[in-house]
């Protein structure tokens, strides 16, 4: 087993490693941002917005599970190697991307992409865990949370620029999104292969891929319940098939991750430290208001508010900086401190209040929006900060793979759940509101009139005018919106508006629940003298 010198490594040695893990990070922090303003347009393209939650939950189900082994296999066989393969995989899956047909066949693609990306960012906390002591180490991780910023700043414009372009080098824009990582990902291999040059603790331990495929079997059947369970019946043999396997392979999970010991993948041991466990559910409900607002808020902008998917992508740069300035202000005060709670709390506070206001604001101005999704990012960048210092003091530097692993698993975790729920919810609920919408619109008379004249109503418009009455509209390709008559496309827009704002309350409730859970974490003395 190689093990390192007790002595730090020199200033200089330190950046030219974290230069190479930033680079990783890049990649995996611009990926996500760039989908936000572009999965609108690939999903109309492919002919599946209703079904984009497979592109986002498959992605993420890979990189959540792929997550906890990369952590376990780098306390094996060292950072560097899996960390090279990480970013291998994800320009790989990057580039199967590109070439998609359907938006079945994508998602199988970003579920390729989404086993690399599951590895860069917690080994790269990892090693820089490795590296420095606490009071030091926030500091790095903070210049990790600024990579995050500038995706922030770049991917939504960048990915609402492809969205819009027809084509770029006679490729279709919208391959774009995913081609860019191609030479990202090349010139990543290169830079870690030169740079990352020192040697990490490795630990001996068993891998669980037991666990690995038992938790894939309880979650994945739960997913497609979620997606599936409107058009087939909550109550249908195939809606109770689902949920019994779930929960077997839940419940298979659990003895394995007993029998496993403190090689599991969730060790036990771990969890049963009260802090511990405590911040992993908060993490977990974070994860589900983090990326319910990844998946929400762009087409929110795009559908409701009519934006372009640069304007859109514009919009969200308040955001995202916010985002940011989040992260850079906890840091130092954590390092000086030592306290987590209370800037934990008021992060997630501060989430649940940009959800209720969207919530409760019919159409806002787009001042407004800024405003609220300044207050989103600013409340998930404080989150997101916290809650991964908690965790790594929380353990031993012997299980700092599996710790900054954990910090990923439970937020992502709690992604794929709140993306397929939200929005399912969202397309399931959207139908009733757009006939209740369409109902109301009768009490136009200009609206009656232009649904009664068969001069102008052609045969397109009347199907549509005969689905928005029966609740029905196909929303698999909503660019027809941008083109139809905006009388006749304003009992859809409003019907959206109003379920938005039920499955954006609905989020900021269920965050309200992780401030007060975040408020019963009992803190542990800092261990780092300073």
């Amino acid at each position: 087993m190689t093990t390192v010198e007790s002595t730090e490594p020199s200033r200089r040695t330190v950046n030219a490693v974290v230069a190479g893990l930033i680079l990783g990070v890049f990649l995996a922090a611009l990926d996500g941002m760039i989908m936000m303003s572009a999965l609108r347009t690939v999903a109309d393209e492919l002919g599946g917005l209703t079904v984009q939650a497979w592109v986002t939950t498959a992605y993420l189900i890979t990189m959540t599970v792929s997550t906890l082994l990369y952590g376990k296999l780098s306390d094996i066989f060292g950072r560097r190697r899996l960390y090279l393969i990480a970013i291998v995989v994800f320009t790989v899956g990057s580039l199967l991307c590109a070439l998609a047909q359907s938006m079945y066949q994508l998602a199988v693609f970003r579920g390729i992409q989404g086993l690399g990306a599951g590895g860069l960012l917690p080994l790269a906390l990892a090693v820089i865990a490795d590296l420095l002591p606490p009071h030091r180490r926030v500091r790095y991780q903070a210049r990790l949370g600024a990579v995050f910023g500038l995706a922030g700043v770049l991917g939504p414009v960048l990915g609402g620029v492809f969205a819009e372009a027809e084509t770029l080098a006679g490729i279709a824009g919208w391959r774009w999104v995913f081609l860019v990582n191609v030479p990202l990902g090349v010139l990543a291999i290169i830079v870690v292969g030169a740079l990352f040059r020192i040697e990490t603790p490795r630990v001996d331990h068993r891998v669980d891929w037991w666990g690995a495929l038992t938790l894939i079997v309880g979650v994945v059947p739960l997913l497609i319940l979620a997606e599936q369970g409107r058009e087939w019946g909550w109550t249908s043999p195939a809606a109770l098939t689902a949920a019994g396997v779930g929960v077997v392979g839940l419940i298979a999970f659990a003895q394995v991750e007993r029998w496993m010991g403190d090689a599991a993948l969730l060790a036990p041991r771990l969890f049963r430290r009260p802090a511990f466990a405590l911040v992993n559910v908060v993490n977990f409900l974070g994860g589900m208001g983090m990326f319910a607002g990844m998946a929400l808020v762009p087409l929110y902008l795009q559908i409701v508010l009519g934006m372009a998917p640069a304007a859109a992508g514009l919009l969200l740069l308040p955001q995202a900086l916010a985002m940011t300035l989040g992260a850079m202000l906890c840091g130092p005060v954590i390092a000086r401190t030592g306290r987590f709670t209370v800037l934990l709390a008021s992060g997630l506070a501060i989430m649940a209040g940009a959800y209720l206001l969207l919530g409760f604001a019919a159409t806002p101005d787009l001042w407004q929006a800024a405003l609220v999704l300044t207050l989103l990012g600013l409340g998930t960048g404080m989150y997101f900060q916290v809650v991964l210092t908690a965790l790594q003091n929380s353990v031993d530097r012997t299980e700092m793979g599996v710790a900054s692993s954990l910090s990923g698993f439970s937020r992502q975790l709690g992604g794929v759940a709140g993306t397929a729920v939200v929005l399912s919810l969202l397309f399931t609920l959207s139908g009733e509101r757009i006939a209740t919408a369409f109902r109301s619109s009768l009490d136009s008379p200009e609206f009656t009139a232009r649904i009664a004249d068969e001069a102008t109503l052609g045969t397109s418009e009347a199907a549509l005018v005969a689905e928005m009455r029966a609740g029905s509209v196909d929303l698999n390709d909503t660019s027809f919106l941008s083109t139809l008559d905006p009388l006749l496309a304003a009992p859809i827009v409003d019907g959206l508006a109003r379920t938005f704002a039920v499955v954006f309350t609905a989020v900021g409730a269920m965050m309200l629940g992780s401030v007060l859970l975040a408020t019963l974490i009992r803190e542990r003395p800092r261990r780092d003298g300073g």
